[in-house]
């Protein structure tokens, strides 16, 4: 569990111009946020527009990422869905030998009680050969998996070993770090509250303007772990506007746009997803170019 304190970033897929999937790109992002000291990657998280992958797409993507991560860090697959029973498939069928953990969300669109987001999360739990790390984004799944249905999880099944907590709510982070066991780890999976919940207690983050800017927010987040406050909340002030505005209308939308002024590729996403304006587009050209 050591592997996922600090910094995991959430992939994008980059797009060539015509929408199919650059390869290239991908392979320049990767060796991009490991040069700059992310300590892990997610695969295939809603960053990576995985809802509008093919099949052969994703199988694509995990490809060029195993290759060019070369073993280099951790990686974390998202396995997740709104139906259970397709889940457990791919749990039991796939080949995990170059993954330390999946990512698995909260059944989204289905609204499930409580006791149906534990349930659903005990049969993941129960097939997954390898660790999980539960994921909890209200925003996209229209229900907010409880601290209480978390820690219930987490006492039951072993191998669930943290949870990636993106409610955007301190306090709910806060119970969940007060209250959970031994070992569990509260990840946050919102950038601009990651330092507070660093130092609250919590492990570190899956972030997405990490793999923008990951030598600064990867150094935030480490000296967030090491108590150096005032060292980390300078990072933090640093970067607060641009995630702000990678998020202002959209993900992954503006973070692509970061990557296209730095170079690394294209900034195209596939409908329903719509780049971003050119006002958006002119202020994140401008942040990354004063910080570069």
């Amino acid at each position: 569990m050591q592997s996922f304190i600090g910094t995991g970033v959430a992939l994008v897929t980059p797009f060539k111009k015509d929408f199919s999937v650059d390869v290239e790109a991908l392979t320049r992002i990767v060796n991009y946020v490991i040069e700059g000291g992310v300590e892990y990657l997610v695969v295939l998280g809603t960053t990576a527009e995985s809802a509008t992958l093919s099949q052969d797409e994703k199988e694509l993507v995990i490809d060029t990422i195993i290759k060019a991560n070369a073993e280099r860090l951790p990686l974390v697959l998202g396995v997740g869905g709104n139906n259970t029973h397709k889940v457990v498939e791919e749990l039991k069928t796939r080949d995990f030998s170059h993954f330390s953990a999946i990512l698995s969300v909260s059944p989204y669109y289905n609204k499930p009680t409580q006791e149906g987001i534990y349930q659903h999360f005990k049969a993941v739990a129960e097939a997954s050969p390898i660790p999980v790390i539960l994921y909890n984004v209200p925003g996209r799944t229209a229900s907010n998996m409880l601290p209480s249905t978390v820690i219930r999880i987490a006492n039951d099944f072993k191998n669930v070993i943290g949870i990636k907590e993106a409610a955007g709510d301190i306090v709910q982070a806060m119970k969940l770090i007060q209250i959970k066991p031994e070992g569990f780890l509260v990840i946050s999976g919102d950038d601009m509250i990651t330092l507070p919940m660093v130092l609250a207690g919590g492990a570190g983050v899956i972030s997405v303007i990490g793999e923008g800017f990951p030598k600064e927010f990867s150094e935030m987040v480490r000296l967030g772990l090491q108590r150096k406050v005032d060292e980390a909340y300078k990072l933090h002030y640093l970067l607060a506007n641009s995630i702000d505005m990678i998020f202002e209308q959209g993900n992954p939308g503006g973070i692509k746009e970061v990557f296209k002024a730095l170079g690394l590729s294209e900034n195209t996403v596939r409908l329903p997803l719509v780049n971003v304006n050119e006002d958006l587009a002119t202020r994140l050209h401008n942040f990354t170019r004063k910080l570069s």
